[in-house]
């Protein structure tokens, strides 16, 4: 499976069999988180076996066997959590092609028992659960392309395979709350006010560059 046809598979998931990640692909796993700390300068970490984070909580559906996250945090700078969000969705897009299901939680977890994990200077944005799904996920209602678009003249093909890409994003409750401009011949996106707006912005960007194949100008 290519990231590109990760994005059409992946629903979040939020029941999870008690199967443990290990072998290679946990191997690999590992090895992207590194790479995505290098890249973006945050302290991503796995966390295996560990129910306390999640257990017992609802957030928009009960977790059952949710012993298995990622842990989003970085120092605390104004781009903390648009880079949480890029490079947890590539994460999570990464993760489905080895065959592993995942789900945001950006509020409804125990944030006490997270913090205890950080360094030094590190702000948590973020969890994602990761394991082996025990049900699929199902596909949410998007909004159409010129819902979420605003456009000057003629944009190229490349600019609605990017938004189309994006329309799939996971988002906070589902809102999809950004717009992508097609404005002097360039692609921007921007976020509007809402819960986890900055952590969605950075994931509808990741999912636009995948599906355009070409980077996208973000208005803070």
């Amino acid at each position: 499976m290519t990231i590109r046809e990760a994005i059409d598979a992946r629903h979040s998931v939020r029941a999870y069999t008690k199967r443990p990640i290990d072998g290679g692909i946990l191997k690999t796993l590992e090895d992207e988180i590194a790479a995505c700390n290098a890249e973006s300068g945050l302290s991503i970490r796995l966390c295996l076996n560990d129910p306390s984070a999640i257990k017992g909580l609802w957030a928009y559906g009960s977790f059952e066997n949710a012993d298995n996250y990622i842990v989003l945090a970085g120092p605390d700078t104004d781009d903390l959590f648009r880079l949480s969000g890029y490079f947890g969705e590539r994460l999570v897009l990464f993760s489905e092609t080895l065959g592993l299901s995942t789900c945001w939680i950006a509020g409804s977890y125990k944030k006490g028992r997270v913090k205890k994990l950080l360094g030094d200077g590190e702000t948590l944005a973020a969890i994602i659960s990761i394991g082996y799904a025990a049900r699929p996920g199902k596909p949410h209602k998007s909004k159409s392309f010129e819902q979420v678009t605003e456009i000057e003249g003629t944009a190229p093909d490349w600019f609605r395979a990017g938004v189309e890409a994006a329309l799939l994003a996971p988002t906070a409750i589902n809102q999809q709350r950004f717009r992508f401009l097609w404005q002097d011949g360039k692609a921007k996106v921007k976020a509007l006010s809402g819960p986890y707006s900055m952590i969605d912005l950075g994931i509808v960007q990741y999912h636009f560059e995948i599906g355009a194949g070409q980077p996208v100008e973000v208005e803070l």
